[in-house]
């Protein structure tokens, strides 16, 4: 039986995490986007004093800086048009722009896997009960870092590195297809009493090689 991977083992592989999503370009890959010229000028000129804060708080840091040009607007409650469920790889990141949505008509519901679980499920009655979201998306992708390994072996491996079987997480939902998976998704969504039978789910996988969708058919 292989080795399990570890995550820092699967991120040196060929195809790991590396590179990001093009803006506003489906398909392409590249260099990670950057702010705008004027916020990274400012950025700069702020990190030549700022010393010991910039190096132990470089979040808070940059948000104090950037925040100067933030739009009051975004402060309204929100009224979201589709709720998305997907992976919470990093390059998923911008899958609103890659699908041509405004962020403001999304509500976006992420974790490992792209699992309609428990708090997934919770998510989504919200979302469509209080928020007024009409459409559900699941969002799978390719390489996705659950297909690298099973859940029965990473626990049997956590015990014995920890000494301790905890009663939680109960599963980590690892799968072997990425489209069964999907398909599975779909059926838990659909299946869910308090989501309305007339919001319409439906479901994909996404390449991260080549930015496309292909939709998956339950």
């Amino acid at each position: 039986m292989a080795a399990l991977l570890t995550w820092n083992d699967w991120n040196a592989q060929p195809g790991g995490h590396s590179g990001s999503l093009v803006h506003g370009t489906p398909g392409a890959r590249g260099p990670a986007r950057r702010p705008p010229e004027g916020t990274r000028k400012r950025v700069a000129r702020c990190a030549g004093t700022a010393g010991p804060l910039l190096a132990g708080r470089p979040g808070s840091f940059a948000n104090a800086t950037i925040a100067s040009d933030f739009d009051p607007s975004r402060g309204k409650p929100p009224k979201p048009k589709i709720a998305i469920v997907t992976c919470a790889d990093p390059r998923l990141t911008d899958i609103e722009q890659m699908l041509g949505l405004a962020h403001a008509d999304v509500d976006m519901i992420r974790n490992f896997g792209t699992v309609i679980d428990d708090d997934a499920a919770r998510s989504l009655v919200l979302s469509t009960r209080l928020l007024g979201t009409q459409e559900i998306m699941i969002i799978n992708h390719t390489d996705c870092g659950m297909l690298r390994f099973v859940d029965n072996e990473l626990e049997d491996r956590l015990r014995k590195e920890t000494g301790r079987a905890p009663i939680a997480p109960a599963r980590f939902y690892s799968f072997t297809d990425a489209e069964a998976n999907t398909k599975e998704q779909i059926q838990k969504a659909r299946s869910h009493p308090w989501i309305a039978p007339e919001i319409p789910v439906r479901g994909f996988v996404y390449d991260v090689s080549t930015g496309r969708l292909k939709e998956v058919f339950p």
